[in-house]
């Protein structure tokens, strides 16, 4: 079961430590916003992490009052294909562990809890000093105030969260997104977005490097809509300066310097969504 959260990565790795096979990870996401409920990551993040730890990916979208029909039909057909058994990341909600397991083995499937029962400090340290990076992608502001969204959860984060009168692993106090980690074949890329509140919920957005690029080139050409004209009507110098705008607000979204290859995707974004040009496939001049 893979919420795409650093808990869920550590209970990937210790399963693995055991000698298990993972042979699918089975994500849940709502139908309607296309996000892991509570994490808010996005459908595509999760898909790009699968690639990364090179293991198959099968995506349930489905609403809250259809989730158990879709979740039991799902058990039922990995039984059939021959999987032994569910791995869970939980730690210590009894009710939650309760209600899984007793879906689980109603599906003859083994019912694995590797973090079962730890200490949650305890825990997260591991994870980091394994080698695992996650972002918080959601906090519950009463719990943790909104510069807590966006970190990178490492030694730092660790010594600072263990000093806090919360769970440490973040049971509903913060939600995360792993990306990098042993398991992972390569970190997994995501640019910071917008952040939403939602009863009580911050949550951050988190895009995949070429989706943050189209975004940045959407935001640049609605901004300059005049100069972006320009372009479209061959004026001389329009096509440099749209470009040189947009690497700037690139650039300051990553907080970054652009590398070589990163420019010229912000130009590539550039010049189609100038253009209006949906097909990938075209010729755009170069920019000096």
């Amino acid at each position: 079961m893979w919420s795409g959260g650093k808990d869920s990565a550590l209970a990937l790795d210790r399963a693995r430590d055991q000698g298990l096979e993972i042979g699918c990870l089975l994500n849940v996401i709502d139908a309607a916003t296309q996000r892991v409920r509570f994490h808010a990551t996005r459908a595509e993040l999760i898909v790009a992490q699968a690639q990364a730890l090179r293991i198959r990916l099968r995506q349930l979208a489905v609403g809250w009052p259809q989730f158990e029909a879709s979740f039991r039909a799902a058990l039922a057909e990995l039984a059939d294909e021959g999987y032994a058994g569910v791995i869970l990341g939980d730690i210590h909600l009894a009710d939650v562990r309760a209600w899984y397991e007793e879906r689980v083995r109603a599906a003859a499937l083994q019912h694995v809890e590797p973090l079962w029962g730890e200490a949650p400090l305890a825990l997260v340290r591991e994870f980091v000093s394994r080698g695992g990076r996650a972002v918080v992608t959601c906090c519950e502001l009463a719990k943790l105030d909104e510069r807590w969204l966006g970190r990178i959860i490492d030694e730092r984060f660790v010594d600072e969260i263990a000093a806090l009168p919360i769970d440490a692993c973040g049971h509903g106090e913060y939600h995360s997104f792993a990306f990098a980690g042993p398991s992972f074949a390569a970190p997994v890329g995501w640019v910071a977005g917008l952040r939403h509140l939602e009863s009580g919920f911050l949550q951050l957005e988190l895009l995949s490097p070429r989706d943050a690029v189209f975004a940045t080139a959407r935001e640049v050409v609605a901004a300059e809509a005049a100069l972006a004209a320009a372009v479209r009507e061959r004026r001389p110098g329009a096509w440099g300066k749209l470009a040189g705008l947009a690497v700037i607000a690139h650039r300051d979204k990553l907080g970054r310097k652009l590398e070589e290859p990163e420019r010229r995707a912000v130009w590539d974004a550039l010049w189609r969504e100038a253009h209006g040009i949906a097909d990938q496939r075209y010729h755009r001049p170069t920019t000096s």
